[in-house]
């Protein structure tokens, strides 16, 4: 009894020590994140998030430069009202979706999508409020201390779990950090977080100098796009997964603005001039999507006109080269690709996309050092399944299987089609020398008394040419004498099978030293 007073007082200790003021609301909370903790986590996951998400927009930098304007404006009257100083950074992502995130330490994306959306820079500090507040209000960090909080409580689960093989790994072509980075992105705030992140950015609104109906607006825009049917609903699904809107969030939002008090600068004539560019662009991006659309529907000629279109209406874009380049790869034109490519990496050097893509041609092409160069700056910029397998392939064919082994293991991390294969590539290997450790054995004895070698393939492959001795061993595990081998065709992944051995009325002493040795087996081609 004294041991669970000791135990729940050592708990009360452990979450006093972790409580904090939050720095926007003033409210008393637990806090198990320290802020140097999540600067270095928004920091680690910035780059590979924004990668997966569409990259920088690289073609239209000016883009960035006008977000960062109004974003720093409005990160400085939030140091100033939390008096909490984050390493705020703002970039534009070339991404359709009309989405914005915030990671933790203040670390904040907006797409391309979403500028195309807005009418007014009110709506966009609107925008980059609310993201801030998300960052400042440690909406992210909390997250990361209900995760902890889950893992603790599940422990003892998850042990059971890995010892019955679960596979845990996130799904994805994202591997690793980059995972992670990936699933933060579309991480989802609760009501009470996205009404905070609302009214207190409608406040650092105000003190910039905005018009507060700006927010009332957005939101008013958000649910017009909720409501929409069709085709659209689903590209904007992703959005509204992390920020949902709602009638509710218009009408305090216009409480807010009404408290506050409506007037200020709209900035619409502004926004006009400064997203110029890019307005300008959007038919043409409009049209690769619609050319990705194609390209899933394997309507390659559909898919080859809109991406040619959208390429002569903005010739410096990469994705545009790079999707032509997808499109030659997906009719395993290889050869055709390459220079779509090359155009794809002179535009847009700094993003992942574009030398995978390239390398996975060039590999197919047969020119293995280019691939090597391209896929390898590919996997540094994000990693993904598709570049690990392909590297891990390139090491393979110049007979480097440590390096290919360690590419095909960060692949098979991955539940996508690539993570499957490179599980394929590792058995490959490692088969021949540990069959034992794919093919599980048993042993019974039918109603003659004759021995009933068991066989079930543990690997996720069909395997065939089985061949199993049963043998018998004696106090120190030595093979003492052997049996007839005995041969099993081929076996599905989980399959099982019987055999019936040459061995017949064992003494007690024989069963108990008796055990299956599993000489060999191969792959299924």
């Amino acid at each position: 009894m004294q041991s669970r007073h000791s135990i729940a007082f050592l708990l009360v200790a452990f979450v006093a020590t972790a409580c904090g003021t939050n720095p926007v609301t003033g409210k008393r909370e637990i806090q198990f994140v320290s802020e140097t903790q999540e600067i270095k986590l928004g920091e680690q996951s910035y780059a590979p998030a924004r990668q997966a998400e569409g990259g920088d927009m690289e073609v239209m930098p000016e883009l960035t430069a006008y977000i960062n304007e109004v974003g720093q404006k409005l990160a400085a009257i939030s140091v100033q009202e939390s008096k909490r100083n984050l390493p705020y950074e703002f970039k534009v992502l070339n991404n359709s979706v009309p989405n914005a995130w915030a990671m933790p330490g203040g670390k904040i994306a907006v797409n391309r999508g979403l500028l195309t959306e807005l009418k007014n820079e009110a709506e966009l500090a609107a925008v980059l409020g609310h993201e801030i507040v998300h960052a400042a209000a440690r909406h992210g960090a909390k997250a990361q201390e209900r995760g902890t909080l889950l893992q603790g409580a599940l422990a003892v689960g998850q042990i059971g779990a890995a010892v019955g093989g679960v596979d845990s790994n996130l799904a994805g072509l994202a591997v690793g950090a980059a995972g992670v980075g990936a699933q933060m992105v579309q991480m989802k705030y609760g009501r009470d977080q996205e009404l905070e992140a609302d009214e207190y950015g409608i406040k650092y609104l105000k003190v910039a100098g905005y018009d507060p109906t700006g927010a009332i607006t957005l939101q008013e825009t958000f649910v017009r796009m909720s409501n929409e049917k069709g085709s659209k609903q689903g590209f904007f699904d992703r959005m509204f997964a992390s920020h949902p809107p709602s009638i509710e969030r218009v009408e305090k939002n216009r409480a807010m603005a009404a408290t506050l008090g409506i007037g200020g600068e709209l900035g619409e004539k502004t926004y006009q001039t400064r997203l110029a560019a890019l307005m300008k662009a959007k038919p043409a991006y409009d049209k690769a999507d619609q050319a990705m659309a194609a390209l899933k529907k394997k309507d390659y000629a559909g898919a080859k006109a809109l991406a040619t279109e959208a390429n002569k209406l903005v010739p410096l874009e990469g994705r545009f080269h790079q999707l032509l380049g997808e499109i030659e790869v997906e009719q395993k034109h290889y050869k055709e690709a390459v220079p779509y490519f090359e155009k794809a990496i002179q535009f847009s050097p700094n993003y992942f996309g574009s030398y995978l893509g390239g390398g996975v041609a060039q590999y197919q092409a047969g020119n293995k050092t280019k691939a090597q160069d391209w896929l390898k700056r590919s996997h540094d910029l994000l990693p993904t399944a598709p570049a690990a397998y392909y590297l891990g392939n390139l090491a393979k064919d110049r007979g480097d299987m440590t390096t290919a082994i360690a590419h095909f293991k960060t692949a098979s991390s991955s539940e996508s089609s690539y993570g499957q294969l490179a599980k394929k590539e590792i058995m490959t290997v490692d088969l021949p020398q540990h069959p034992e450790a794919y093919v599980a054995t048993g042993a019974q004895l039918d109603s003659s008394g004759r021995v009933i070698v068991l066989l079930q393939n543990k690997s996720p492959s069909t395997l065939t040419d089985i061949q199993v001795t049963p043998v018998f061993v004696d106090a120190n595990g030595n093979i003492v004498q052997s049996a007839a081998p005995l041969r099993s065709g081929s076996l599905a992944a989980g399959q099982q099978t019987s055999l019936p051995s040459s061995l017949i009325n064992l003494t007690t002493e024989q069963a108990q030293a008796l055990r299956i040795r599993v000489d060999s087996a191969r792959l299924a081609e």
